[in-house]
């Protein structure tokens, strides 16, 4: 009887084991050599239906998404649809940073991968990992972070950079995108893959300023480290903890 009881809990078992990294994991990490940035349907028409965000906190989000791009000097393109409708253009600050990126200007797909002009771009910029960010989250990050991931690419959705009408709606389509194998994150887990290291003086120096820029608890952390280090003082017991 106990023998039988201990194989119906084998299953039980080998799932609990897997969760804590007993199964097979491959932990893929982004490759700033590898890496393209998109940037879907961002557009002035479309974010007043972002209610998961605060519209300050959303239009930083989404600066900070597109200048990723230019930090680690990742093949970006960028996309639109029915621009001349309710929808609107892209953000301005966004195309402004990337002048010579391709513009696709989808005329009505939803999903972008369905525009030949757009699958081309993508395609030519042969990078096989994707970071992309959308509005909405459900529909226009989601629609073509399944179907990337249907062409093989290793897709990364930007979360803080897509919008949805609703918290709900939100978390509904993350799961249904990591059911799928795609890997919903933040802007600052992006970088911090990309630059892997501090040390990486390459792109260091753009990642503070890209932390001054959009990330201000960081950038303030970095202001005050360096006042330290100007002016030489620390309160007594702060170095070490006090040990």
């Amino acid at each position: 009887m106990r023998a039988f009881s201990f194989l119906l809990l084998l299953p039980l078992i080998g799932s609990s084991l897997a969760r804590r990294g007993g199964g097979n994991f491959t932990f893929e990490r982004l490759d700033v050599n590898d890496t393209a940035l998109l940037v879907i349907d961002l557009q002035v028409g479309l974010i007043p239906l972002v209610r998961d965000y605060q519209p300050d906190e959303f239009r930083t989000n989404i600066l900070a998404h597109a200048a990723i791009g230019n930090v680690f000097n990742l093949p970006t393109v960028l996309s639109s649809t029915s621009e001349t409708g309710p929808n609107g253009p892209l953000v301005p600050e966004v195309v402004a940073m990337h002048p010579t990126a391709p513009y696709i200007k989808r005329q009505g797909e939803i999903n972008a991968w369905d525009d030949p002009d757009f699958r081309a771009a993508v395609r030519a910029t042969g990078k096989n990992q994707i970071v992309l960010a959308g509005i909405t989250t459900d529909v226009c990050a989601t629609f073509l972070a399944l179907s990337l991931r249907q062409e093989g690419y290793t897709v990364f959705v930007n979360a803080g950079a897509s919008g949805a009408a609703s918290a709900v709606i939100a978390e509904d389509a993350k799961a249904r995108m990591r059911d799928a194998g795609v890997y919903v994150v933040s802007s600052y887990a992006i970088v911090a893959d990309l630059i892997r290291t501090w040390a990486n003086t390459e792109f260091s120096t753009k990642v503070v300023g890209w932390d001054f820029a959009y990330w201000t608890l960081r950038g303030f952390m970095v202001d005050a480290h360096a006042a330290a280090i100007l002016n030489g003082t620390l309160i007594p017991g702060e170095l070490n903890g006090g040990i």
